[in-house]
């Protein structure tokens, strides 16, 4: 892996989702923790099919965890949250 990727964290394991979607009001949440030195970063996507056409929202935020498990834990509140506040509106461009 080149040292851009390294940085910038693509390519490798961080690629793959690291938890199973979650389904809340209509929505699909899907954890998606990311390494970042010896901590987990929250991250995930939220998905609905709105229109016959699959919607996605990615969210990264600067919270860090111990583990990857708290991590997703943490991104299913988050997404959560984000639903509970902006629900479709978080599709628009």
């Amino acid at each position: 892996m080149g040292f851009f990727s390294k940085l910038f964290g693509g390519g490798g394991e961080n690629d793959a989702p690291s938890a199973e979607a979650v389904e809340y009001n209509g929505f699909q949440i899907q954890p998606a923790a990311r390494r970042q030195g010896g901590q987990w970063l929250t991250a995930g996507i939220i998905r609905k099919e709105i229109g016959g056409e699959m919607k996605e929202h990615s969210f990264l935020r600067a919270d860090t965890h111990g583990s990857q498990k708290d991590a997703d834990d943490f991104a299913l509140m988050k997404g959560r949250q984000i639903i509970d506040e902006q629900g479709e509106r978080i599709f628009k461009d």
